[in-house]
């Protein structure tokens, strides 16, 4: 056997590693996570000086590995421009995990059929209203327009890290519905 014949044996060789390996890799599978975005949203507090709602998400990893989810977060899509009455914030809370520094700690969404039902994450998309230019809080929610929700988190598994989005649609009825307001014919 000369150098060039080894040097193609070893090629081979690894070739060989590399296409078993990725068979191997696709028979174990692929974390699969769908959100349910079915649930209603719903009224957590008002006072005068806010109004807070929350929509819960549901996460369920369809797939055959774990997932990791992270860096999720809730943007209310409310530019000025649209209605500058309310100054709108959100924030990703998991169920039973609640922090004061908005920041969202990643979590593991084991693969489907867990023993311990932990193949499902709930996350709560939460907003915040405040009112804006010298307004009450009725006065600004009876004006509101509608808008929309971005929820957007990061998530890996076998797959490399990658952003997902869904987005919510919140109309100015359902928000004067939960502040028990009317909206002003404008």
């Amino acid at each position: 056997m000369d150098f060039l014949d080894i040097v193609e044996l070893i090629l081979i060789v690894i070739l060989a590693v590399m296409i078993l390996s990725d068979l191997l890799l696709a028979a174990l599978g692929k974390e699969k996570v769908v959100v349910d975005t079915s649930a209603p949203f719903k009224k957590v507090s008002m006072d005068d000086e806010s109004l807070v709602i929350e929509k819960e998400l549901t996460f369920r990893n369809e797939g055959k590995q774990c997932a990791t989810i992270m860096d999720a977060i809730v943007r209310p899509l409310l530019p000025y421009e649209q209605y500058d009455g309310i100054e709108a914030r959100g924030k990703a809370e998991r169920e039973g995990e609640p922090r004061e520094d908005d920041y969202f700690e990643a979590v593991l969404i084991q693969k489907k059929g867990d023993a311990k039902g932990e193949d499902v994450l709930h996350i709560f998309a939460k907003l915040k209203f405040l009112p804006r230019k010298g307004m009450t809080l009725e006065e600004a929610l009876s004006h509101m327009v509608d808008i929309a929700v971005d929820v957007i988190w990061q998530e890996t598994g076998r797959m490399p890290y990658h952003y997902e989005k869904v987005q919510l649609k919140l109309s100015a009825e359902e928000i004067a519905q939960l502040a028990g307001v009317t909206l002003a014919k404008d």
